[in-house]
């Protein structure tokens, strides 16, 4: 089976900064590529790159994350933890899913650049 997350908004929306999502949901898929279960995890509200996210991710099993705008430091850990990122991603959740599991999506190579957070931990974005 094979698990995807994707960092989303309280309205499910998916989340334009990967380190800044409220939840992730888990998608969970058959053997014949159908949705079998869907499982919210709530984020710890850190930075991506600074959280201990990867790690749960990887506990969970999720092998893909389909992402808005992520910075290379958090992509990289999810690239090293096995999980392969696809960026670019937006609009609702569920027709995102669908989208990937149909074709129909592929990473825009853009990671993100420069952000600056209030506690001095600085990101680059070009978004």
């Amino acid at each position: 089976m094979k698990k995807i997350a994707i960092p989303i908004t309280k309205d499910n929306k998916i989340e334009d900064h990967f380190g800044r999502c409220k939840f992730y949901e888990i998608h969970t898929f058959s053997e014949d590529n159908e949705i079998v279960d869907v499982q919210l995890l709530e984020s710890d509200g850190k930075c991506g790159c600074k959280s201990n996210i990867v790690s749960v991710l990887v506990k969970e099993g999720v092998t893909f994350m389909l992402a808005g705008n992520i910075g290379d430091g958090a992509m990289s850990k999810l690239n090293d933890a096995g999980i392969g990122v696809i960026r670019g991603c937006a609009g609702n959740s569920a027709d995102v899913i669908i989208d990937f599991v149909d074709g129909k999506i592929t990473d825009n190579g853009i990671s993100c650049v420069k952000h600056s957070h209030k506690k001095g931990h600085a990101h680059a974005c070009n978004h």
